[in-house]
């Protein structure tokens, strides 16, 4: 009889390496396919400089990006708006509510660039192309300590803490998914030979709010950079994170692989970037400055707390809705006009917090500039008045662009601008590269001595900075304040 053995073991070994082979097979052709769609996405630094606009991906937290008393800031919005100035183009933040999405919008050219922390692992790499590092950091175990921490003797604070990472062992730890923290937690479960529990949470929430909800007990271990860590146990007095499960690791941001050239931008402009000392003092204000991060996070004008703008939120809806404008838009404009203190005043007299001259505050019935009520009623109802010298503008952005220059400048010097834009064949009712290009030229002779224009000179760099930078302001706003 023959033993059916040998033939059964040729089978086991035939399928095996079938298996083997098909698995090595599709792995490749996922790498494939990965790469294909990286390169399908052709756009470089020639067609942002072309567009005239840098897309950066970002999140909102109380360091990346936030907004405090209407004035939006953040590690990543200060750099990346020296950033985009280096390349000569406009900044767009595009902010992304859930972390995990952040690859894949940059990979689907939704973005150009991500600009948030990220920590460079092995597999993010197969990903996206990382810049050069921003800064080194280490992971911490982020813990909280008993609720009577401060008057428990020294030996029963050390027992109720964890104090080395092996401790974790057959514990759960919150972390998000997606993230290098999860990655790190895997491979310290695999170095330290036992399991560690990972809660995945979802993606929506940032680093620093899941640490908040350690400090508030509603989970027990997370995971955090240290300079995160540290800035929020500022905060936090009863967090403890004291205790490293990495070593030192690099936090860049990340562009496609399609994208080489602003890639190598980015890394152009960090090398001298990071030589300066207004490098550290930026680093130093959101990850240093504790005492400033305990006055923000306190303050009801603190958008992560409250969704609030500014003390005056309230009125500004009221007046705003009677000038059928978005609230959030006024708003950018009275901080423009004063940083929202009611007491500001300008060299040529303008006062309050729509910076009203005492004879237009006259005219509209205000008798006290610096009552926060009295002059938004004021500014809002000569808003009205302006606009209504617009009629012909059937574009509700550009009327109120044009609305917003003459409010700075002047009726009179937009309607010369105006003027200026027939006689050069331009759209003499359209704002944008139209009529603020000609108000831009009229601080020239050549155009200030123009038949065309009545009133004469007017330095067209405030008027064209005052529209773009509220407007600019505006869509920061919206971003984060939703209706």
């Amino acid at each position: 009889m023959i033993s059916k053995l040998p033939l059964l073991k040729s089978l086991i070994l035939f399928f095996s390496t079938f298996l083997i082979i098909n698995s090595c097979v599709n792995s490749d052709a996922k790498t494939k396919t990965s790469e294909k769609k990286h390169s399908e996405i052709n756009w470089d630094l020639k067609d942002i400089k072309e567009l005239g606009k840098l897309r950066a991906l970002t999140v909102y937290s109380a360091t990346t990006y936030f907004l405090y008393k209407g004035r939006p800031m953040g590690y990543e919005y200060e750099l990346l708006k020296r950033f985009a100035k280096q390349l000569n183009v406009e900044l767009e933040l595009i902010v992304v509510n859930n972390v995990d999405e952040l690859f894949e919008k940059l990979n689907n050219g939704e973005g150009d660039i991500i600009a948030h922390g990220l920590t460079i692992t092995r597999e993010r790499k197969k990903e996206v192309a990382f810049t050069n590092y921003l800064y080194l950091t280490k992971q911490v175990l982020v813990q909280k300590k008993p609720d009577t921490w401060r008057t428990m003797n020294w030996h029963k604070l050390e027992n109720a803490l964890v104090h080395d990472a092996i401790e974790l062992l057959n514990d759960t730890v919150y972390i998000r998914s997606n993230s290098a923290y999860k990655e790190r937690i895997q491979n310290l479960s695999e170095e330290l030979g036992g399991p560690i529990y990972i809660k995945e949470l979802p993606g929506e929430l940032s680093t620093d709010q899941i640490i908040e909800k350690v400090a508030k007990g509603q989970f027990k271990y997370t995971i955090s950079d240290k300079n995160i860590a540290s800035i929020m146990a500022a905060n936090y007095p009863v967090l403890d994170i004291s205790v490293p499960v990495s070593f030192s690791q690099r936090i860049a941001w990340a562009t496609r692989f399609s994208s080489p050239q602003l890639l190598k931008a980015a890394n152009a402009w960090l090398k001298i970037m990071k030589r300066k000392v207004d490098y550290n003092v930026i680093y130093n204000k959101y990850f240093k400055n504790k005492k400033a991060f305990r006055s923000r996070v306190k303050s009801e004008f603190y958008s992560l707390n409250e969704k609030q703008i500014s003390p005056f939120d309230k009125i500004i809806k009221k007046y705003a809705k009677q000038l059928h404008w978005d609230w959030r838009l006024l708003t950018s404009q009275i901080y423009q006009e004063s940083r929202f203190d009611p007491n500001d005043s300008s060299w040529a007299n303008a006062e309050g917090l729509m910076q009203l001259m005492p004879a237009t505050a006259k005219e509209l019935g205000v008798t006290d500039r610096t009552d926060p009520e009295q002059s938004i009623r004021g500014g809002t109802k000569y808003l009205e008045q302006l606009w209504s010298n617009f009629e012909t503008v059937t574009d509700t952005i550009q009327r109120i662009k044009f609305t917003m220059a003459s409010y700075n400048c002047g009726l009179f010097h937009v309607k010369d601008a105006q003027r200026l834009a027939l006689k050069h064949g331009l759209d003499s009712e359209k704002w944008d590269d139209n009529v603020e290009s000609m108000i831009l030229s009229m601080s020239k002779p050549k155009s200030y001595n123009d038949p065309v224009v009545k009133y004469g000179y007017v330095r067209g760099i405030e008027p064209y900075n005052y529209v773009l930078q509220i407007f600019e302001r505006y869509e920061l706003y919206k971003q984060v304040i939703k209706e």
